[in-house]
């Protein structure tokens, strides 16, 4: 059983359980192809980088509206302004929009997604040890089919998503929504991410403690609160 005072343990999503196999421009370019557009290695690097452009450009994706079907065209719009956003920069296609509707189906969908082979078992870990286990991801309604197909649903006790919270990390605001659904207080429960803006600094602003996840030991976060891998985490756990 877990020997540490915190009861909740939180989870980033993307680049955190499970990330894009190959890169998002690889993904892009593959459906693209049946539009005539080439992809070649140039132009999976061009797309790469148009991709984290337009997405760091882009709004938090909060929608100020509840009825279901509203909400999901809100998201749907929301990436569409994204997708365009790439390839106004590296070559826009006939057939845009259909090409569009096909690649949010997608991803929307377990195909270009990938587990981190370190997550099933800390995961099993960390339920067997007592830890209530959360998500809090700056994701859309897709987000609970991948999680489901995925296989990663079962684990989690909460599932916290930016247009449905009415907020988007680093906002203190939907940390204290995902807090809510376990009824702790922040210095009850740690969120793990690989962000240190969104998921390290915007959950210790919340007053919850902040991990960061570092697989490939590049980004410079507190030496004391950073794992190279969430095989790592229950140890640290115990310290707290």
């Amino acid at each position: 059983m877990k020997s540490s005072s915190i009861t909740v343990v939180f989870f980033d999503a993307v680049g955190t359980l499970f990330h894009v196999k190959g890169s998002v421009g690889e993904t892009y370019l593959r459906y693209a192809e049946k539009y005539g557009v080439k992809s070649t290695a140039d132009q999976r690097r061009a797309v790469n980088q148009a991709f984290r452009v337009a997405f760091a450009e882009a709004p938090p994706p909060i929608f100020a509206v509840e009825q279901p079907e509203k909400l999901k065209q809100c998201e749907r719009l929301w990436w569409f302004d994204i997708v365009h956003a790439v390839f106004y920069r590296v070559g826009m296609f006939e057939g845009f929009d259909d090409y569009f509707e096909e690649v949010y189906e997608a991803f929307g969908g377990p195909e270009p997604w990938q587990v981190y082979p370190d997550v099933p078992g800390a995961l099993e870990q960390l339920r067997s040890e007592g830890y209530e286990l959360g998500i809090i991801s700056n994701f859309d309604t897709r987000f609970f089919g991948i999680l489901q197909a995925l296989g990663l649903k079962r684990y989690f006790d909460s599932i916290t998503i930016s247009s449905l919270a009415g907020s988007a990390k680093p906002s203190q605001k939907i940390f204290q929504y995902a807090l809510d659904h376990h009824a702790v207080d922040p210095g009850e429960a740690v969120h793990v991410g690989d962000s240190l803006r969104e998921d390290v600094e915007g959950s210790s602003n919340a007053k919850l403690i902040g991990v960061l996840l570092d697989r490939e030991g590049e980004t410079a976060g507190d030496p004391e609160s950073t794992i190279r891998s969430l095989h790592d985490l229950p140890k640290l756990l115990s310290s707290f």
